[in-house]
């Protein structure tokens, strides 16, 4: 079955083509969650409630494009999160041991020594820490833009805002992710540092 046939038998109540559905893009959609959310268990509650949301509203896809339409849902599913965190912080156990980098990242190609792995790791770290700095809505857009690559038209579709909106938050995101990253400036890659 392909994805359309996969749709139209979920929207008719096969669980079973969901769930094949969801196969098809949990990681995609993981990636996302872990990117605006900062932390591994944040990401995959986020990541679990946009598909169960997904599942519900089903009927309301029109059928255009389906990860534009899901990864719109697995945004909000984040920004509801984030929304509660910052109603009723809170502080986990689990929270003061570091999640571990995301394997998929921009610098996941280096060869495997152990100083460069370290220093990835440790870039890794800083970039997803001068992530969590920005303001939600500039995060979001950000990771989508810079780390997952969506083009400034699947954007403006996952989260339903005008270009002119997007273009004006990432360059404010990319000029504070560069501020906050000029802390860790060795770690970057050559072509990635400005002159001083």
């Amino acid at each position: 079955m392909d994805e359309n046939e996969l749709i139209q038998a979920a929207k008719q109540g096969e669980v079973e083509s969901f769930n094949r559905l969801v196969l098809a893009y949990q990681d995609t959609a993981y990636h996302l969650a872990y990117r605006i959310m900062g932390e591994a268990d944040a990401a995959a509650d986020a990541t679990q409630e946009a598909f169960i949301a997904a599942f519900r509203k089903l009927h309301q896809f029109r059928g255009d494009r389906f990860k534009p339409w899901l990864m719109r849902i697995v945004t909000n599913a984040c920004y509801d999160e984030l929304r509660r965190r910052q109603r009723r912080p809170a502080l986990s156990l689990d929270d003061l041991h570091d999640d571990p980098p995301v394997a998929d990242s921009p610098l996941h190609n280096l060869p495997e020594n152990p100083e460069l792995m370290a220093q990835r790791n440790e870039l890794n770290l800083a970039i997803q820490d001068c992530l969590n700095t920005l303001p939600d809505d500039q995060r979001v857009i950000a990771v989508l833009s810079d780390l997952e690559e969506y083009h400034y038209q699947e954007i403006a579709e996952i989260t339903g805002l005008p270009l002119g909106t997007i273009k004006s938050r990432l360059s404010r995101a990319r000029t504070r992710l560069r501020d906050c990253l000029q802390g860790v400036r060795e770690l970057l890659p050559v072509e990635y540092r400005l002159s001083e």
